[in-house]
């Protein structure tokens, strides 16, 4: 969503939970899928699995979507479980249960410019000077609390525009998270160029310059490396304009370069001509990749499944919780086929055993010591191993379990 940029909506309501499907018909009818539920996140959000931090994706595309959990498969009506020896089954599959997952969102605004300085220096004023945005402005520190966008349309024939981010503003020890500076810092690291704005009435405005780049070096050197703009603000105060000539020469040997320059926020001078200047600046920078290079969930998936392909070897594994009582770990597509199975027909059930029978689980849990008339724990159901005269390799393979 390119009209937010803040995750306030997903924080407000953090457990979202899509409905049902509809049971299915009578004469061969399918039932109804229930709707997607599309959460809508701002752009530049990364998205991770809870437990494992890894990536899931990274939205940094307008109108970008991902799947993060996917709805349980719907189970088969008694229809398409006719075999030549049951033309009429009297059971049903059941549905599969969705997936729930909890996932970890992080914000990194995607801008071409990112407003950085102290608190109270100006660059809510600033923005708000040039682009329609609306951040609050007032005579305190910490009026701004999230992250501001704002698009400027520049002047010319060729009618360039450049997006800027408000960063609220930073403290010295930011990068250690004070005053949730981790929160804020990590904003500008997807910007292409930085708009240092200083408090030109402040009384060591050299300080405060030094103290931001400072934390920008510790909370990321590669911060401290991106091409910056040196604005220094409040030239409508006279004091301000009278010091301004040492303080531009300071700063410039500071910097090391000459994009030092004066602007009035409050009386929105020279803020659209340096905007220009910058435009030309990003344009001239090297393309940059701000996606994260990282391997997403999906790429890992479709890599392990490749490599269980290879090997082709049983997942199931079996552990001994007593004498006589076995608890089988099956892999997944068993798992999903005990998920599916009404076991409350007598039908089902047998259907089952005939699946365990050509799917090798019976070899398994025999070279494991399982014995007729133990308890196997499967997928939280107890059976009693025993023999089953119906279980029958060909009725399986009927049935679908096999291609």
């Amino acid at each position: 969503d390119e009209g937010d940029n803040t995750l306030a909506t997903v924080r407000a309501n953090l457990h979202q939970m899509a409905d049902s499907g509809k049971r299915g018909g009578g004469k061969t009818k399918d039932s109804p899928r229930a709707p997607d539920l599309i959460v809508r996140v701002p752009l530049g959000t990364i998205v991770r699995d809870d437990k494992t931090g890894v990536l899931v994706a990274d939205m940094s595309q307008p109108n970008q979507q991902i799947v993060v959990s996917k709805g349980g498969k719907g189970g088969r009506g008694n229809y398409a479980l006719r075999t030549p020896q049951n033309k009429a089954p009297s059971f049903a599959e059941l549905g599969e249960k969705g997936k729930g997952r909890w996932l970890q969102l992080q914000l990194k605004l995607v801008a071409d410019v990112g407003i950085i300085g102290v608190p109270n220096a100006g660059k809510s004023s600033f923005l708000s000077s040039v682009t329609n945005a609306k951040p609050k402005v007032a005579a305190y520190p910490f009026t701004t609390v999230v992250p501001n966008l704002g698009v400027c349309e520049l002047p010319g024939a060729d009618r360039r525009s450049i997006v800027l981010a408000d960063i609220p503003g930073l403290l010295e020890g930011a990068h250690d998270g004070r005053g949730l500076g981790q929160q804020f810092l990590r904003h500008i690291e997807r910007c292409r160029v930085l708009l240092h704005i200083i408090d030109g009435s402040a009384e060591d405005p050299i300080y405060n310059y030094k103290a931001i780049q400072n934390e920008l070096e510790l909370f990321n050197p590669e911060l401290a490396e991106k091409p910056q703009v040196v604005l220094v603000n409040k030239m409508d105060i006279p004091e301000v304009r009278e010091r301004w000539p040492a303080l531009r020469e300071e700063l410039k040997q500071l910097c090391g370069h000459s994009r030092v320059a004066a602007i009035s926020a409050a009386a929105n001078k020279n803020t659209l001509p340096t905007l220009v200047k910058v435009r030309t600046l990003i344009d001239e920078l090297p393309a940059e990749n701000m996606e994260l290079t990282e391997k997403t969930e999906e790429e890992l998936l479709a890599e392990e499944s490749l490599e269980q392909k290879r090997r082709r070897e049983m997942t199931h594994t079996v552990v001994r919780r007593s004498h006589n009582i076995w608890e089988l770990m099956a892999d997944r597509r068993l798992e999903r086929t005990i998920e599916m199975t009404n076991f409350e027909n007598v039908e089902a059930e047998d259907r089952f055993f005939r699946i365990l029978h050509v799917s090798g689980v019976r070899d398994v849990l025999e070279d494991a010591g399982v014995n007729i008339g133990d308890t196997v724990i499967l997928g939280g159901w107890e059976f009693e191993y025993r023999e089953d005269k119906n279980m029958m390799q060909v009725l399986a393979r009927e049935d679908g379990f096999y291609d």
